[in-house]
C-alpha cells in the first residue's frame, strides 16, 4: 500500500509540472534563435556533461541545481563545487569563446531539507571597440559578461521521492546596456528497485517572465529641424524576449556488481526554441573513487553539416577522482570534454568537496 501511494504521490507531482509546460510551444526548431538568456542552457559542472547530461534522474547533489534540482535533497552534510570551462575553445584553453567559473554551495539543513546556492559567471574577454569613424578600433575595449545566481531548495518527500525548487537571477551586462531577470526550474525524482537502483527523474526549467535590454546603448542624438539648435537624445526600444524553457524526463538504472557500479541513463529534452533532444549516457565506478562516463546527444540534422543548428556534435566523455580525506570528507577532481564542430570542444575542469 505504501509503495503505491509513492507512485500516486510521483504521478501527482508529475502532472504539475507537465501541465504548464504544454500551453507552451515546445521542440519548435522554426523558433530558433528566439529565445533570450540562452547561456541557461549552458551546463557549468564537469561531472554531469561528461555523459551528456543524461541522467537527470540519478544526479545528486550540487551539480542537481542545473539538471534536475530533485538530487540536490541526496547530500548528506555540506558540499562545495568548483568549476573552470573554456566554452568553444578556439586554440587553448584560454583562448575561447568565452570562459565560464562556476561556484556551488549545499547544505543539509533538518532532517529532510537541503539549501543549495550556485553562481555561473560567463566572460567574454576584451573586445575592441569599433565604430563608424574607426573601423580598425583603437579607441578602447568593452568586456561584456553574463552571471546567473542560482538558488535552490530540495526535501526529501519519502524512502523514494525526493523534489525541489530553484529561483534564478539572470544578468547579461555590456559596457552601456544590459538586461536582468528571474526564472524558476522544478524537479523530482523517484527511486525505486531492491536495491533502489532503478530512477525516474522529471524536471522544468527556465520558466519566468520575458526580459528586454535597457541603458544608453539604446540611445543616440538626434537634430529636429534643419538647424543645429534642437538636439534631442533618441531612446530605442529593446524587443522582450523570451526564457528558453524546457522540460527534462529520464530515467537510470545501476547494476553493481562488489565494489563496480555500472550505470545507463537516458534523458529526452522537450525545448521551445529549438529542436528536441535525446540523451544517452554511461559511467562505470570502481568503489565510488574512479569514474569514467561517456555521453551523446542526439536532435535532429546534426550529423549533417547543412541541417546541424548547434555548434556541439554529440559525443561527450569525462572522469573522475574521489580521494578520501578523512572519516567523512572527500576531495574530487572533475573532467569533462563536449565535442564541438567548427570550434575544438568545450573543456570543463572542476574540484569538489564534501564535509
Amino acid at each position: 500500500m505504501k509503495q503505491i501511494n509513492n507512485w500516486i504521490k510521483a504521478t501527482v507531482f508529475t502532472a504539475l509540472l507537465v501541465l504548464p509546460f504544454n500551453q507552451l510551444s515546445a521542440g519548435n526548431p522554426q523558433r530558433a534563435g528566439q529565445a533570450g538568456a540562452a547561456e541557461l542552457l549552458i551546463n557549468p559542472w564537469a561531472r554531469s556533461t561528461g555523459w551528456a547530461g543524461a541522467n537527470i534522474a540519478g544526479i545528486r547533489g550540487v551539480e542537481a541545481m542545473f539538471s534536475n534540482v530533485a538530487g540536490l535533497a541526496f547530500t548528506t552534510k555540506t558540499e562545495l563545487v568548483f568549476s573552470s570551462t573554456s566554452w568553444l575553445q578556439i586554440n587553448g584553453f584560454n583562448d575561447a569563446v568565452s570562459n565560464i567559473s562556476s561556484f556551488g554551495f549545499a547544505q543539509k539543513v533538518g532532517e529532510s531539507g537541503v539549501i543549495g546556492l550556485s553562481i555561473m559567471n560567463m566572460s567574454f574577454g576584451d573586445i575592441e571597440i569599433t565604430t563608424v569613424e574607426n573601423p580598425d578600433g583603437g579607441i578602447g575595449v568593452y568586456s561584456p559578461s553574463f552571471m546567473n545566481i542560482a538558488l535552490s531548495y530540495a526535501k526529501i518527500f519519502s524512502n523514494s521521492i525526493y523534489g525541489g525548487m530553484t529561483i534564478k537571477m539572470i544578468s547579461e551586462q555590456t559596457s552601456n546596456m544590459g538586461a536582468n531577470g528571474i526564472a524558476l526550474d522544478a524537479g523530482i525524482q523517484y527511486v525505486t528497485g531492491a536495491k533502489d537502483n532503478f530512477k525516474f527523474g522529471i524536471s522544468l526549467k527556465n520558466v519566468g517572465p520575458r526580459i528586454s535590454f535597457t541603458g544608453d546603448g539604446l540611445s543616440f542624438r538626434g537634430i529636429v529641424g534643419d538647424g543645429d539648435d534642437f538636439k534631442m537624445t533618441v531612446e530605442q526600444r529593446s524587443s522582450e524576449l523570451e526564457l528558453p524553457a524546457l522540460l527534462n524526463i529520464g530515467m537510470s538504472y545501476d547494476i553493481n556488481v562488489l565494489k563496480h557500479r555500472i550505470t545507463g541513463a537516458g534523458t529526452f529534452t522537450s525545448n521551445s526554441f529549438q529542436k528536441d533532444q535525446y540523451r544517452l549516457g554511461g559511467e562505470y565506478a570502481y568503489n565510488e573513487m574512479f569514474m569514467v562516463r561517456l555521453g551523446y546527444t542526439y536532435e535532429e540534422g546534426i550529423r549533417t553539416p547543412s541541417t546541424r543548428t548547434t555548434a556541439l556534435r554529440g559525443p561527450s566523455a569525462g572522469f573522475t577522482v574521489e580521494l578520501p580525506m578523512g572519516s567523512a570528507t572527500t576531495f574530487g577532481l572533475d573532467y569533462s570534454y563536449r565535442h564541438t564542430d567548427p570550434f575544438q570542444g568545450s573543456h570543463t575542469i572542476g574540484a569538489r568537496i564534501n564535509l
